[in-house]
């Protein structure tokens, strides 16, 4: 953010940012870990998406320069992270994990971020990936872009049904969350 910009203004202004998440233009979903990410993306027209690759977790200055030029070459204009609830809506740790990857991944590529429900796209892209006559390991490596790519799915059709409006902001809290801190 602009340095002449107060602390207060500036997060006004990042989530002010968020809540305006373009509604055409390539995305890029992520599949969180802190081992492994999985990342997908989809066309301009969010029609088509596709799994990316396995980005293996690093260094904090390469996994910077790893997500700024991804945003870059790929002319992104905005992220989908996975956001794991439990079956009840309740977050959990890995919720605040998955945010706080977001928030950092906002601030690096400065693209706004939604926070997408990511229950059962593990288990959608192994029964994808059953289906292929791949090795046990072939799949194991694949999984997490494939579950992206479950994501992506997800929330690009559910944008149609909901006219865009889908998914939470970085620090909007899902269901019963009061007990939780960020």
């Amino acid at each position: 953010m602009t340095h002449w910009l107060s602390h207060t203004a500036a997060n006004d202004i990042a989530l002010l940012m968020d809540h305006l998440f373009p509604s055409t233009g390539r995305l890029a979903a992520i599949d969180y870990g802190t081992v492994r990410i999985g990342i997908a993306i989809c066309d301009p027209d969010r029609i088509l998406a596709s799994p990316l690759e396995i980005y293996q977790v690093g260094q904090t200055a390469r996994d910077e320069k790893y997500f700024k030029q991804l945003a870059k070459q790929e002319r992104l204009v905005g992220f989908v992270v996975g956001l794991p609830i439990h079956c009840d809506g309740k977050e959990s740790d890995k919720s605040r994990e998955s945010r706080r990857f977001a928030r950092w991944l906002h601030q690096q590529t400065e693209l706004p971020v939604r926070m997408f429900d990511e229950r059962f796209t593990t288990s959608a892209a192994k029964e994808r990936l059953r289906s292929q006559s791949l090795t046990r390991q072939k799949k194991k490596k694949q999984l997490d872009a494939v579950a992206a790519l479950v994501l992506l799915e997800t929330f690009l059709e559910s944008s149609r049904y909901h006219d865009g409006e889908v998914g939470h902001a970085i620090d909007q809290l899902t269901g019963d969350q009061e007990g939780l801190d960020r």
